[in-house]
C-alpha cells in the first residue's frame, strides 16, 4: 500500500485572548479544512507546513512544534494518508491572499463555529486537540 504524507497547521490568531481558527474551503469541492499539503521529496513536516501555508494563504508563519497531531486514514484510491498538523499563531492584522486555483474561500472562526464548519470528523478531532492545547495551557497567553 502506498502511503502519502502531508503536513500543515492549525493556524490561529488570538482576539481578546480567544483563539480564532483559519479554515480554507477547497476550490473543487465543499470541503473545509486546515492549510496543508503533500510532503515533497525529503522535505520535513515543518518545512512542508510552512510552504503549504505560504502557497495557500501567502502567510509567512513560524510553525510551533510543541504541539502536533497525527491523522491516518485510507483514501478512496486505495492509498493510505498520514497527516501531521502543528499550530501556528499569526497576528490579527494579517491579510490572506488565497491561492485561487485551490482555495475558494477562507474564514476566521472561534472554536465552536470552526468545529461546525469543518467537513470531516477526523479534522474536528484535530481541532479539539489543538484547542485543548491552546486554551488549556499558558501557551501564547
Amino acid at each position: 500500500m502506498i502511503t502519502e504524507r502531508a503536513s500543515g497547521a492549525v493556524v490561529y490568531q488570538r482576539r481578546a485572548g480567544v483563539p480564532y481558527y483559519l479554515l480554507l474551503k477547497s476550490a473543487t469541492s465543499d470541503f473545509w479544512g486546515f492549510p496543508k499539503g503533500h510532503v515533497e521529496g525529503q522535505e520535513t513536516d515543518v518545512a512542508t507546513a510552512q510552504r503549504e501555508i505560504r502557497e495557500e494563504t501567502a502567510l509567512e508563519v513560524k510553525v510551533a512544534t510543541e504541539f502536533h497531531a497525527d491523522l491516518d486514514y485510507d483514501m478512496a484510491n486505495g492509498h493510505h494518508k498520514h497527516v501531521v498538523l502543528f499550530t501556528a499563531e499569526v497576528p490579527t492584522d494579517v491579510v490572506i491572499d488565497r491561492q485561487k486555483i485551490e482555495i475558494s474561500d477562507t474564514a476566521w472562526l472561534p472554536y465552536n463555529e470552526a468545529r461546525e464548519r469543518l467537513t470531516f470528523d477526523n479534522l474536528k478531532g484535530l481541532l479539539d486537540q489543538a484547542n485543548d492545547y491552546l486554551v488549556g495551557s499558558t501557551h501564547g497567553k
